[in-house]
C-alpha cells in the first residue's frame, strides 16, 4: 500500500464495534491503544477483525503536542 501520508503506524486490531453508519476501530500500536472511527461500509470491505495485522494512516493539518 503506498499513500502519501508519512505517519503510517502499524498495529493490531482489538475491537472494532460496527454502529449503524459508522464503526469505531480499536488499535494496539506498540502497546498504546489508537481509536479511528471509519465508515460501516469500510470497516466491513476491509473485513476487519480482532486480531488483524492493520495500519493506522494519519494525514492531519493540526497536530498536538502536550506535556
Amino acid at each position: 500500500m503506498e499513500v502519501s501520508a508519512r505517519n503510517k503506524l502499524k498495529g493490531t486490531v482489538k475491537k472494532v464495534l460496527l454502529g449503524q453508519v459508522a464503526a469505531e476501530v480499536v488499535m494496539d500500536v506498540g502497546g498504546q491503544e489508537v481509536v479511528a472511527v471509519i465508515t460501516r461500509q469500510s470497516a466491513q470491505e476491509l473485513n476487519l477483525k480482532e486480531g488483524d495485522s492493520v495500519y493506522a494512516v494519519i494525514k492531519a493539518t493540526d497536530v498536538m503536542i502536550g506535556k
